[in-house]
């Protein structure tokens, strides 16, 4: 029978009068009237005849050719295939520094699915952990990625088609270089700031012209090392700006007006070398004055990880979750309305821009798939009605990146088939995806596992954003500690472990990483269900995070030791030593909320 091809094409006709043979000719044809990266496949007994926009309308059309050519009944079946991408660039964006660096072969394996996924753009989310030649004593303990890793990776992106492109964030999230002090001075706030009733170590760079050029350098560094004319330079979530050192230029002139002036100083250099800068748009979306100061050149590129199912779901509970974001400022109404109020400005006043949904892994242990591919059809459907250029789908490592690698694969094969053809591919089987050409799994079971964990978050009835109940469990220090979960809720999500436990058993993974999908996935259901446990001992002692009594919390800080050693077991398969320790102390406080129980 007729195979469907991963992504799913725009357009396919298939016959049963013949297909090509083994060993007929191939003909490859550019046709310029072509759309830029599409193509036309036909084949058929007198062989197989592609036309193609440009090369990568023809790498696309023979990735296709060679999932055909792999059906048994190649020979007997004939294809039409016309097809060409929604959006021209198509981005991933990996976090590599909370705190997970990954190896070359985890890089490699990455660049396998994003190659499948027809992904041609990839940046690694850096703060700290490339190695800077001044700056040995920021990076020393992480592990960093150096200027070999740089141009290995970006030899092997070439070959595949994809744009490496340099990453490093240049106001915002700085804590790594203001932690030392060589660089405590560059702080907005030297001895930290206050935001939702916490304290927390500087994060912002004061925003100088100095300032403005250190950063340059460190981009510039790394831009050496790539052949993409395209840098990324962050610049989000500047949350102390106006606080400390600009407090009075920020009073006179404005926030919009003094982010916008740093960030300019930023990207200058990079626009008058021919380069092309992305920047987060969260502040400059925030302030209409500044729409008309976007320079040819650069793109502001709107973030939202929630879908609007997710935020509705938050709203309609008004509990602690909504005040605890409203405490940090944030417009969750907006929010109920996804890319589109987060796109509202930009895409009146013109400008144009990108859309970057989240693949959902981070802050959840076990993924919110579901939340993830609604937040990618979002991002798809804004992005299409607005002509948006790119669409860059982000892998984030919040508060440790506890989650194994192989929970965004399932993420990232759909949002590279959104992004390719939203309406072919939004109702996409992701799990016969993952099984078919991601995991090699014949039985069909580890695929689907994964989409099974990825839906627990929800099934536990606890609506958040940007985390999951497992995590907020285990990481109580990362957000409002979540309601306790219903006794019927946490029954399902404890037999849903169990019979995902039972199918990895039973799984065959013949993909290269196949076992340590196995390995990382079982641990993973392992901290799930300690974090199930200690939910339900919660609502035994009334919901209160520290109202356990001392024989379950003696119990779950025994379990906590042997978790804790096969999570470091399991980060070494696929990552660099560096950040691990880091890691592993996010942890903490739970073990002392634990300990402090148990005594009782």
């Amino acid at each position: 029978m007729p195979v469907t091809p991963f992504p799913r094409p725009r357009e396919m006709t298939t016959t049963t009068d013949g297909g090509a043979a083994s060993g007929t000719p191939l003909t490859a044809t550019p046709d310029p009237s072509l759309p830029a990266q599409g193509y036309h496949l036909r084949t058929g007994p007198e062989g197989v005849a592609v036309r193609h926009a440009d090369p990568a309308g023809l790498r696309y059309a023979l990735q296709t050719l060679d999932q055909l050519r792999a059906a048994p009944d190649f020979a007997d079946v004939g294809y039409e295939i016309t097809d060409h991408p929604d959006f021209p660039v198509r981005g991933f964006h990996l976090d590599v520094s909370r705190d997970r660096v990954p190896t070359r072969r985890t890089l490699e394996r990455w660049l396998g699915i994003l190659s499948l996924a027809r992904f041609n753009h990839l940046e690694l989310y850096c703060e700290h952990t490339f190695a800077y030649r001044d700056h040995e004593p920021v990076w020393r303990d992480a592990s960093p990625l150096t200027a070999r890793d740089l141009e290995w990776l970006d030899a092997r992106c070439a070959a595949l088609g994809i744009d490496l492109v340099a990453n490093q964030n240049t106001f915002g999230h700085m804590e790594r270089f203001l932690a030392h002090g060589g660089h405590a001075h560059r702080a907005e706030n030297p001895e930290g700031f206050e935001r939702g009733g916490a304290h927390h170590p500087p994060s912002t760079l004061e925003p100088t012209a100095d300032n403005a050029a250190f950063a340059t350098g460190l981009l510039r560094e790394q831009a050496g090392h790539l052949r993409t004319r395209r840098v990324g330079i962050g610049a989000d979530e500047p949350f102390e700006l106006g606080t400390g050192r600009s407090r009075e230029r920020v009073a006179r002139a404005g926030v919009g007006e003094v982010y916008m002036e740093y960030v300019s100083m930023v990207m200058e250099p990079w626009l008058e070398a021919g380069y092309t800068v992305q920047f987060w748009a969260d502040v400059f979306g925030d302030h209409p004055e500044l729409m008309d100061r976007v320079p040819p050149g650069a793109v502001p590129v709107v973030w939202q990880y929630d879908s609007p199912a997710s935020a509705a779901a938050v709203l309609a509970a008004d509990g602690g979750e909504l005040e605890a974001w409203r405490r940090l400022g944030a417009d969750v109404e907006r929010l109920r309305e996804g890319f589109r109020g987060r796109a509202r400005l930009l895409r009146g006043a013109g400008v144009p821009f990108w859309v970057a949904p989240g693949t959902g892994n981070w802050n959840s242990v076990l993924g919110r798939l579901d939340n993830a591919l609604a937040n990618m059809v979002d991002a798809a459907e804004v992005g299409l009605e607005s002509a948006a250029e790119g669409y860059l789908l982000t892998s984030w490592g919040d508060h440790g990146m506890w989650d194994p690698p192989s929970v965004a694969f399932g993420p990232a094969v759909f949002g590279g088939a959104v992004a390719w053809c939203l309406e072919a591919n939004r109702g996409l089987d992701v799990a016969a995806v993952l099984d078919d050409h991601v995991l090699l799994d014949t039985t069909g079971l580890t695929g689907t596992v994964l989409v099974r964990l990825g839906g627990v978050a929800e099934d536990l009835g606890v609506p958040l954003l940007n985390a999951s109940p497992v995590a907020r469990t285990l990481f109580p220090r990362t957000g409002a500690p979540p309601d306790p979960p219903s006794a019927p809720a946490l029954a399902a999500v404890t037999a849903t472990l169990e019979e995902c436990l039972r199918d990895l058993d039973a799984a065959d993974p013949a993909s290269g990483d196949g076992d340590t999908v196995l390995r990382e996935l079982r641990q993973a259901i392992a901290l799930a269900r300690f974090a199930v446990e200690l939910m339900r001992a919660r609502s035994r002692a009334g919901g209160e995070a520290g109202a356990l009594d001392g024989a379950s919390a003696r119990r779950l800080l025994d379990a906590l030791e042997p978790l804790l050693a096969e999570q470091r077991a399991c980060w070494l398969l696929r990552s660099r030593p560096g950040g691990l320790d880091d890691s592993l102390a996010r942890i903490e406080p739970l073990r002392d909320d634990l300990t402090r129980a148990a005594r009782r």
